[in-house]
């Protein structure tokens, strides 16, 4: 079985989400992803009330399709599009 690695959106940033279990939000995991890099100074110091903005105006993609704060990660490896990055 091999894992295919989604095109990468263009003008986005990608976070690479790989998960040992599963979480029921993926906001909090998302957040903490984006202050653990270094790549990108912007996505890295974003508050909270930031990235619920990102979230609303459907600028957080999985997939290509608009991800919610409140969806849930499956365990194993997520990649996380963040548009105008």
């Amino acid at each position: 079985m091999s894992a295919t690695i989604p095109e990468i959106v263009p003008n986005a940033y990608r976070v690479t989400l790989d998960l040992s279990y599963a979480h029921s939000r993926m906001d909090n995991v998302l957040l903490t992803a984006l202050r653990e890099q270094n790549d990108n100074e912007a996505l890295k110091v974003i508050s909270r009330t930031a990235l619920k903005d990102l979230f609303n105006d459907k600028k957080i993609m999985i997939k290509g399709q608009r991800a919610k704060s409140n969806s849930s990660l499956a365990q194993g490896i997520t990649y996380v599009d963040i548009l105008g990055f």
